[in-house]
């Protein structure tokens, strides 16, 4: 039997975490298995989807590389065989035209509630005459199996039971004649062959009310994986409070699809205590019966830490491709400066993100806008004017390779009986604007001999000023 899975977003916001787990798990459950993942957008919401969040969607799974076998199918194309549908439920009298006002249902429910019943239809379109009321407005509804049981035998909930009588009549047909969610999502599970639904918990008390229309089609229902939610810190929901924005935010901060997808895939799934998994050995090892039956909770700090890992170790080749976006976002072209694949060496053992990354990088592309404050003050001091001459000297006369570069900076050091700090700090921030950068010699070397000299010959101008400033106030 093929393995048949989907993933059914509703398109009336970002693609959000929650919602990517979701995918993963469905995606690895039908790759593992030789099998179909299908996407289908659930888009009946005319008034909240929009072509925004479809798009967002459709970006999202891009990005993250969760590639789809079929569609994207949209239901707002399906009408049609929904409606053909309950004409069928209603002709086997497993549906049926409910006249009820919205008064006589508000005073029903506040019947049964002051009662202390559970709130719930009580079929009174399917027991009384309604001939007389043709020509008013009326919804659908299912007729539910008033006895017996609906046992769910979940994947990761392990068997629930639920008493049909706990279960009423729900609408299946609005008034205006469109289709309800439980009707939608049967018809289109059991149209596109779907044998395994993998979906968040939140959708459990909607199961058995599914499988019930399933069964009056005479179909065979699927088999359900039902995900324990994603919580916060505090132990509550994940929302945007916690950073549950956009999957595509993650790419706006600089973190890796892989690592994203390395992540959600272990929480709430594990295999012994291994953290990191390439696609492939989450493709081997996913199994849907280890998914933990309990909440997990959403740690940035645990993700920051992952994607620091991924950009250590990933080839430099493949860290270019997906910085020179994040160069983009900062007006770079890395074709204007050194090779974008060696300045990725230097950074990646320091970078915890492709945004750090960029950042920090930006000095070798593009020229900088003056000193920071705090660097200057502290390493741009006239005590550094001489050593800063000299290096200039040596710099003019060497051929520009990392050895010769450090031989002239060791040369100075020695001259003057300073510290290392104390003549590489000042070229640090003569060439960068900053005091921080990978090894001196090396980033020199990119940076280039002519960028070099005249960055150095700047900070030496700004000494002078500093001292001429100085000697006016004395």
């Amino acid at each position: 039997m093929t393995i048949r899975t989907r993933f059914a977003p509703s398109p009336t916001g970002y693609l959000h975490i929650g919602g990517v787990r979701t995918a993963l798990y469905s995606w690895l459950h039908a790759r593992k298995h030789g099998g179909s993942f299908i996407l289908r957008i659930e888009d009946t919401d005319l008034e909240r989807s929009t072509a925004e969040s479809v798009n967002a969607i459709l970006e999202g799974m891009t990005w993250l590389g969760l590639e789809y076998d079929e569609g994207p199918f949209y239901q707002t194309h399906r009408m049609d065989r929904y409606r053909e549908v309950i004409e069928q439920l209603l002709e086997k009298g497993k549906a049926y035209r409910c006249y009820c006002s919205i008064a006589r249902l508000d005073k029903l429910r506040s019947e049964q509630m002051a009662n202390r019943e559970k709130p719930k239809y009580d079929g009174y379109c399917l027991h009384h005459d309604i001939a007389e009321k043709e020509g008013m407005p009326y919804v659908i509804r299912f007729k539910n199996p008033g006895d017996g049981q609906v046992v769910i035998n979940d994947l990761v909930k392990g068997r629930v039971i639920i008493e049909n009588r706990e279960l009423d009549d729900l609408i299946i047909a609005r008034s205006d004649g469109s289709p309800t969610y439980n009707l939608t999502v049967v018809v289109d599970d059991y149209d596109m062959k779907i044998d395994h639904v993998i979906r968040g918990d939140d959708h459990l008390n909607n199961t058995p009310r599914q499988i019930n229309i399933l069964n009056a089609m005479g179909a065979k229902p699927p088999a359900y994986a039902h995900i324990p939610m994603i919580l916060g810190g505090d132990g509550k929901r994940l929302s945007k409070r916690h950073g549950a924005t956009s999957v595509m935010q993650y790419k706006d901060e600089g973190y890796l699809p892989e690592a994203v997808l390395n992540y959600l895939v272990r929480l709430g799934w594990s295999h012994g205590d291994q953290e990191i998994f390439s696609v492939e050995e989450m493709i081997e090892l996913f199994d849907i019966n280890d998914i933990n039956n309990a909440a997990s909770t959403f740690n940035p700090e645990k993700l920051l830490w992952l994607n620091q890992e991924y950009i250590k170790s990933s080839t430099p080749e493949h860290i270019a491709r997906l910085l020179s976006w994040h160069l983009g976002q900062l007006d770079i072209d890395p074709v204007e400066g050194p090779d974008l694949h060696e300045a990725v060496k230097l950074y990646q053992q320091r970078s915890r993100t492709l945004v750090e990354m960029a950042e920090g990088m930006a000095f070798l592309y593009r020229e900088i806008d003056g000193f920071n404050p705090a660097a200057a003050k502290k390493h741009l001091k006239i005590a550094a004017l001489e050593p800063m001459k000299d290096v200039l000297s040596g710099f003019r006369e060497i051929e520009w390779m990392p050895d010769r570069i450090q031989a002239v900076i060791d040369r100075v050091i020695e001259k003057y009986d300073l510290s290392l700090g104390k003549v590489a700090q000042p070229i640090r921030v003569a060439i960068s604007g900053k005091a921080a950068t990978p090894a001196i010699e090396l980033t020199l070397s990119l940076l280039g001999q002519q960028k070099t000299l005249e960055r150095i010959a700047v900070a030496i101008e700004f000494i002078e000023e500093r001292a001429r400033n100085q000697i006016i106030k004395g």
